[in-house]
């Protein structure tokens, strides 16, 4: 089991705003050393069969679920996201790992007839040491997205975790190797920017699977070009959710809550350009701020918490700013909106922010234009479907949207005009396993989960068989 030790030395760290443990980054020296055990350790589990690997992954996947409230308290003191949902993170990566066990012995290619009885067969092969960049807002789960295709394919993965979150990927590798992987085979290394591009310059690492903001997506993509490695960017958004006046009004306003306030709104796919057909738009905004002003803020410890802290002050600060600014240029504040400070005394240096809800907002508002990474909602009014879906799409980002409304024939119309890589109908912010994950435009490309990621961990070969001569051509 997982040491309780830890869950009562850093109960209060993250989200308490005291340090959580001391991390040094690593060198050159220790990234050369982890891709060289990677390597290693990738040249026993790539001859594995299939089924060998799946029994092994099954047997992590089996330890996770065990230990599913231990290491969920642990990436609350990570995180500082809520329990309740920190649990159902928990969940999806262990329902993640036996996704993928179950797939790692159906890898297979093509046989491919040819004049004459020749033939030629196509086989799909791992890559080799791949590395994984994850990010602050769901760590666990972000390292298991990507090491569980990853290993499953046969490949190695070296992962760095955000600096501001650094445990509990450390509990995933400890769980790897407790079930059966060979040593460094997922290998974990901690640093910042340095770290990561030493990552992403490495000669020996066949791929980089990146999760965090555009500016440095563009960045590893630029590091990965100087070696061809290949590239999967999970950037970020600036989600259009599009609510229709014959919307079950209560389940939209539900959902614009989980498109917006989900681990304290630091998600890269929320839906925060809220578009409200004019003929509803009194009505929801009433009850989307009597939802919010109910929203539980505090110890992300307890089950009765919805909204947790924020990662740091810095974006706590930064939030905070984007309010001020939106307020400066005409929006008004319906609720929220401010630092937030909880009644018990151990909580009164996090990084906590009331849920805000802006109106009068426009499309050239800083608030509606740019990511903010914070529990702030943007409402904005529309009148016809037409308009709506051109002022969705004025946007660089396109990772996820979203539509209310009982017709049908429109439902699935705006989703296919939406430009984005994901389109919620009628809900939003969920993430099954089974269904790919990826963005449009800067919001990155490549997938994450559902069956065309194996694709993206690795590669086809094609043999190709002559059974009778080779033509003498040269003689002819």
């Amino acid at each position: 089991m997982i040491p309780l030790v830890l869950d009562l030395c850093r109960l209060t760290v993250v989200y308490a705003g005291r340090k959580l443990c001391d991390m040094f980054p690593c060198g050159k020296e220790e990234v050369d050393q982890a891709i060289q055990s990677a390597h290693a350790a990738y040249l026993k589990w790539s001859k594995m069969a299939g089924m060998e690997r799946s029994r092994v992954m099954l047997e992590a996947a089996r330890i996770i679920r065990e230990r599913r409230d231990n290491i969920a308290k642990l990436e609350v003191i990570n995180n500082g996201k809520s329990i309740t949902e920190a649990q159902v993170d928990i969940d999806v990566s262990w329902q993640t790992i036996e996704y993928y066990a179950g797939m790692a012995g159906t890898l297979a290619g093509q046989h491919i007839q040819l004049p004459g009885g020749s033939f030629a067969y196509t086989r799909r092969e791992p890559l080799g040491v791949c590395v994984g960049i994850g990010a602050w807002n769901y760590p666990f789960q972000v390292a298991v997205w990507k090491s569980a295709p990853a290993l499953a394919c046969g490949n190695a993965m070296v992962f760095k975790p955000s600096p501001f979150t650094p445990v509990t990927a450390v509990i995933l590798a400890e769980i790897y190797k407790e079930a059966g992987v060979p040593d460094g085979l997922f290998n974990v290394v901690q640093g910042g920017a340095e770290t990561g591009a030493l990552l992403c310059n490495h000669p020996n690492v066949a791929k980089v699977s990146f999760t965090g903001s555009v500016p440095t997506g563009k960045k590893v993509m630029e590091m990965s070009a100087k070696t061809v490695k290949q590239v999967t960017l999970e950037l970020g958004g600036k989600s259009p959710l599009i609510i229709f006046k014959d919307c079950e009004l209560d389940n939209a306003v539900k959902g614009a809550l989980m498109a917006n306030f989900l681990t304290q709104g630091q998600v890269c796919c929320n839906g925060t350009r809220v578009y409200v057909q004019r003929e509803i738009l009194p009505k929801f905004l009433e009850e989307v701020v009597r939802k919010t002003k109910t929203i539980r803020i505090g110890d992300p410890l307890l089950e009765t918490t919805r909204m947790g802290a924020l990662i740091t002050k810095q974006q706590l600060d930064k939030v905070l700013g984007f309010v001020s600014q939106a307020k400066k240029e005409g929006a008004k504040v319906l609720c929220g909106g401010d630092a937030f400070t909880p009644d018990d005394p151990k909580l009164k240096g996090g990084y906590f922010m009331s849920p805000c809800v802006l109106d009068n907002c426009r499309d050239d508002m800083t608030c509606v234009k740019e990511e903010i990474f914070g529990p702030v909602m943007s409402v904005l009014p529309f009148d016809t479907e037409e308009e709506v879906l051109m002022r969705a799409n004025n946007t660089t980002f396109g990772l996820a949207s979203g539509v209310f409304t009982r017709d049908i024939s429109r439902a699935h119309r705006v989703a296919e005009n939406l430009q984005a890589g994901t389109c919620f109908i009628n809900n939003y912010n969920i993430s099954p396993v089974e269904v790919p994950f990826g963005g449009y435009k800067q919001s990155g490309f490549g997938k994450e989960n559902g069956q065309v990621t194996i694709e993206y961990y690795s590669q086809l070969k094609t043999v190709v068989v002559e059974m009778g001569d080779v033509d003498d051509y040269f003689n002819n």
